[in-house]
């Protein structure tokens, strides 16, 4: 396979927004836990891997306790490949930075049900950017938070550790939760899928994916300082979305 892979066609007629999330099971390795230094050689080696889709963790130090990137990092990074952009905002006031994520680049954006007074207005604003719009929830939080805003989402994004910090370890109830959400979205007929985010790895993803999980956040499961393309190529294939090429 080519190192250009990784990289957007000279057309850049690629699939945008709602249009560019995966259909079925896709791995979307946290960037938050490459190396920034190499990031554009990092993305290409998961994409060759079987990577679908790019996590980008947007942290304030006020919704969480850690600071991270903002739209200029998302649009060098979408620059580099024509993988979807997966968004998840970690900060306060979200309705504030939603635009400028989407014009950098960003193909679905995530904000915290915690986080918004007015979620249905927020989801709203997402989708009329064009971008797939979802909610993240954190581990205490239950999933009847989402009862009246779910048939509205394109995703939800089921969190499994608690946000601010990557290689943190794997809440275990969150298999029960992603399946009893699995059943609440089938029950309401409703369109979302689930992503899971926080300690995903090889011990798990599996487990995850019978209970309906269709999207997969890996940070140092893949970026473990030795080889992505590899550590991503391993993940995909146990969900069956390993790459289409050598």
């Amino acid at each position: 396979m080519s190192e250009a892979r990784g990289k957007p066609s000279a057309s850049s007629a690629r699939p945008r927004g709602r249009a560019a999330m995966p259909a079925g099971a896709a791995l979307a390795p946290s960037l938050l836990s490459a190396d920034f230094a190499r990031l554009g050689e990092e993305v290409a080696a998961v994409t060759q891997g079987g990577a679908r889709m790019l996590h980008l963790d947007v942290m304030d130090g006020h919704f969480v306790p850690n600071l991270t990137i903002g739209p200029p990092v998302v649009a060098s990074i979408r620059k580099v490949t024509d993988l979807a952009l997966d968004v998840h905002l970690m900060i306060a006031e979200p309705d504030r930075f939603i635009e400028r994520f989407v014009e950098a680049g960003a193909d679905m954006i995530s904000v915290h049900q915690e986080t918004v007074p007015h979620l249905h207005r927020t989801v709203a604003l997402i989708r009329s950017l064009g971008a797939a719009a979802g909610v993240a929830l954190n581990p205490a939080t239950p999933i009847s938070f989402l009862e009246e805003i779910l048939p509205d989402l394109d995703y939800v994004l089921v969190m499994s550790v608690n946000p601010g910090f990557g290689g943190q370890r794997f809440i275990p109830s969150t298999v029960p939760k992603v399946a009893a959400l699995h059943r609440l979205i089938e029950g309401r007929d409703a369109a979302a899928r689930i992503e899971v985010d926080g300690g995903v790895g090889a011990d798990n993803i599996m487990t995850l994916f019978e209970a309906g999980a269709e999207m997969f956040v890996a940070g140092a499961a893949v970026f473990d300082g030795k080889d992505p393309r590899r550590n991503a190529a391993a993940l995909a294939a146990r969900i069956g979305a390993g790459p289409t090429g050598a």
